[in-house]
């Protein structure tokens, strides 16, 4: 884990480095906290957002910020042609972020990003997950597509017993 140490948030007005946070709040659904500044030197007002910044190492080993549209954009490429809404994207996004935020650690393997996408994708769109499962998971042949399509099954037959028995509960 790195440390980053603030010497003090500039103004963006003057350049003085004396400010003074007025108000804060939380934002983007608790992620971050906006804060409210004012300059001790030219007093004029001004909006910083803090957040706490997500690293994915890669394979390699260079690390870069996790992000949401990097996310889409491999899910969408898994969803070429399907009947996936972008809405649905950015939510299983959002999703993925927050599950990966939920690990507690600052830094995060890019695997364990994949393994965060196959849940959601898998109930967004079972062709799409099984296109991403492909080639997240190096399937080399036909019994790797028909394990996984076995899995997919019980899958689904599980989360429809659920739904079945959800429904029955609530007429009853």
């Amino acid at each position: 884990m790195r440390t980053v140490t603030l010497l003090g948030m500039r103004c963006p007005f003057c350049k003085h480095d004396d400010t003074k946070v007025v108000d804060s709040r939380v934002a983007d659904e608790g992620q971050a906290i906006r804060r409210r500044r004012s300059c001790a030197a030219c007093g004029r007002r001004f909006t910083t957002v803090e957040s706490a910044v997500l690293a994915v190492v890669k394979r390699n080993g260079v690390t870069e910020p996790f992000s949401r549209e990097k996310v889409m954009r491999g899910v969408r490429r898994a969803c070429q042609g399907r009947d996936v809404a972008e809405d649905d994207l950015a939510l299983l996004a959002q999703q993925v972020e927050e599950a990966v935020r939920a690990s507690g650690s600052a830094e995060i393997p890019s695997n364990e990003v994949g393994l965060a996408i196959l849940g959601p994708l898998r109930d967004l769109d079972e062709v799409a997950y099984l296109r991403f499962a492909s080639v997240y998971r190096s399937f080399e042949s036909l019994a790797d597509f028909q394990q996984e399509i076995d899995d997919l099954r019980k899958h689904v037959s599980q989360r429809r017993e659920s739904r079945d028995e959800a429904t029955d509960a609530q007429l009853t």
